[in-house]
Parts: structure tokens; C-alpha cells; sequence
């Protein structure tokens, strides 16, 4: 795993949660700069192949979408904060699309740990569709987490290990 906050590894109060928003580089340069977020590590997840490549999951064969899984603080972020960087880093109303990025890899999606996270993404996705922000219907899919994949390293902090801060969707 990579981490924003080194002495984390001996933390008790530790909490796990998982996005998929387009091309996960960008959604892991995000993540990294909250305060209370202990460690990132970007995979894929969602899909039904196992030990799935960067270039399996680029075919759009294997079910899998481009995701972050974040480890974090509780009492420091909460579960909700994370999720006000999810909607505000991507258009949830693009079904399998962020920018350029095209495939079913690049969906919007909230992969739950447990029924509070559960409960908390649904409430703020019904929250989102209500407030009239969105022109188009919200697609994310709210599921459980299921196994995760650890991306190839050359993918972890990749904007980060490139002098950037952040991709832009356009």
C-alpha cells in the first residue's frame, strides 16, 4: 500500500473505503490530499476475473473498474467527507465515460464495507439526484466491495511520481 501518513501502519482506528471514478489516477491524487486519509492504493475491483492486468481490465472483458481503495482515520475524515470528494472529482451522470476515458472500467461506483457505508453512499446519491445539480440522471452503482486487485506499481501515486497534482477531465 502507499501512504500519505507513514506512521499510520501501527494505527487502531482504521477504516477502508473504495471508488471508482474514470481513470483512477486522478481519483487517487484526490484522496491523497485529505487530511485523516492514512493510504491509497489504486486496482480494480468489480469484476468477475481473477488476478486481473491493467491490460486485462483495459479490454472491458473482465467486469473489473479502475478503482481507490483509501484507508483513512475515522476520527479524523469521515466516511461522508470521502464521499463529497467522490461526486466532486467526476461526472456521476456518465454511464461508463470520464472525459476521454470510455469503458466499462471507467464507471461511476461506490464499493461499500458494510451497511453503514451502504446506507451512508445510497443517502448521499439520493441527496445528489435531489439537489437539481445534475442536468442528466446520476448512474453511479452503489455495491459491496469485493475482491480487490492492486494495480500494477507503476500505477500507484502516478501523478504524484510525475510532478502532478491532478488530471482533468476534458
Amino acid at each position: 500500500m502507499t501512504g500519505t501518513d507513514n506512521g499510520a501502519a501501527g494505527a487502531v482506528n482504521q477504516q477502508k473505503a473504495t471508488f471508482g471514478a474514470g481513470c483512477f489516477w486522478g481519483v487517487e491524487a484526490a484522496y491523497r490530499q485529505i487530511p485523516g486519509v492514512l493510504s491509497t492504493t489504486v486496482g480494480y475491483l468489480g469484476g468477475a476475473f481473477q488476478n486481473p492486468t491493467y491490460h486485462d481490465v483495459c479490454t472491458g472483458r473482465t467486469g473489473h473498474a479502475e478503482v481507490v481503495q483509501v484507508v483513512y482515520d475515522p476520527s479524523r475524515v469521515t466516511y461522508d467527507d470521502l464521499l463529497t470528494v467522490f461526486w466532486e472529482n467526476h461526472d456521476p451522470t456518465t454511464l461508463n465515460r470520464q472525459g476521454r476515458d470510455v469503458g466499462t472500467q471507467y464507471r461511476s461506483a461506490i464499493f461499500y464495507h458494510g451497511d453503514s457505508q451502504k446506507e451512508a453512499a445510497t443517502s448521499s446519491k439520493d441527496e445528489r439526484e435531489r439537489s437539481g445539480r445534475y442536468q442528466r440522471p446520476i448512474v453511479t452503482e452503489i455495491t459491496p466491495a469485493t475482491d480487490f486487485y492492486e494495480a500494477e506499481d507503476y500505477h500507484q501515486q502516478y501523478l504524484e511520481k510525475r510532478g502532478l497534482s491532478s488530471c482533468h477531465i476534458g
